[in-house]
């Protein structure tokens, strides 16, 4: 929830910039990651991502009380579910097309919802249910070319298995959306975040094991600027809604379609095929809904709980 003294339009403002950061950590790592293994990647996203959080929360006053936890296993099982998340989601990203990996990707907020209600017994009521079967759909009408590219070149096509790598990377970046929304009833935003990257980068580092490339300087810079790009991007989002409530500046997480294309093609030279554009199109629709009801839904409960409370 937004301070009291809020201020609504720099929430939006640094929302955007968190998106553009986080959108040129995914450039990075294409430029950087062609034959890379995604754990190491992942390392180098975690580790670099370590250096700006450590500052920003310097500067707040915030480091020596961000160490403190009293859940350190939940932190450890938020760190697996989020590397396993970021180490498919990175491999997916170097097969697939930026603006086709952002937008598959949106299916994230979408399995939070359906996973809520199975695993946390929430409520969802036929609007937010109607929502995600839509967006679902728009993901589907995303993926649905490269999915088929299994059945006309096997198992070997990289497009296809790009797709299924980012819908493997949503399907737990939602489950570890659930594992902070546990966390966040004990732990501060800061602990959490800190304790991410460290755990992160112990377990990413662990694939050392498994081969590792040797990088080149300019390979090494990269990296080393995709995680630096990750901390930054992390600590925007955090500020963002510290000066904006979740509802307000949610919604602009879908000018990542918009700005990952116009990198793709400037850096790249891919051009969105006409289904990733319908798709996102209707998987946007489908977020931006689900946020306003969840809107909604915040105003209802915060009006009865005040007309529930005696006056006098």
């Amino acid at each position: 929830m937004a301070d009291p003294a809020s201020n609504p339009l720099r929430g939006i403002v640094m929302k955007i910039m968190s998106v553009a950061v986080f959108v040129g950590m995914q450039s990075s790592i294409k430029l950087a990651g062609a034959g890379m293994p995604s754990g190491q990647i992942t390392f180098y996203r975690s580790a670099f991502a370590i250096v700006p959080i450590l500052i920003y929360l310097a500067v707040r006053g915030d480091l020596r009380a961000a160490f403190q936890t009293n859940n350190p296993l939940g932190h450890v099982k938020r760190g697996l579910i989020g590397v396993a998340s970021m180490v498919v989601g990175f491999y997916g990203l170097v097969l697939l097309p930026l603006p086709d990996a952002i937008a598959i990707g949106y299916a994230m907020p979408l399995l939070a919802v359906v996973f809520a209600a199975v695993f946390l017994r929430e409520t969802v009521r036929a609007y937010r249910w109607t929502a995600v079967f839509v967006g679902l759909i728009g993901v589907l009408i995303i993926s649905w070319p490269k999915l088929t590219l299994f059945e006309e070149q096997g198992l070997g096509s990289a497009a296809a298995t790009g797709a299924v790598a980012i819908l493997c990377s949503a399907a737990l970046g939602a489950a570890a959306m659930l594992q902070v929304r546990q966390l966040v009833r004990e732990e501060k935003t800061a602990t959490i975040v800190l304790y991410f990257s460290l755990t992160a980068s112990v377990l990413s580092a662990t694939t050392w094991f498994f081969g590792w490339q040797v990088l080149s300087w300019p390979s090494l810079g990269l990296m080393a600027l995709a995680g630096f790009f990750g901390g930054l991007g992390q600590i925007l989002l955090t500020e963002s809604y510290r000066h904006a409530d979740v509802s307000t500046v949610a919604p602009f997480e879908y000018t990542s379609i918009i700005l990952g294309s116009v990198i793709a093609y400037i850096l790249f030279g891919e051009v969105p095929p006409l289904t990733t554009m319908v798709g996102a199109a209707i998987v946007v629709g489908a977020g931006i809904f689900i946020i306003y009801r969840e809107h909604q839904l915040g105003l209802e409960r915060r009006a009865a709980r005040k007309a529930s409370t005696p006056q006098g």
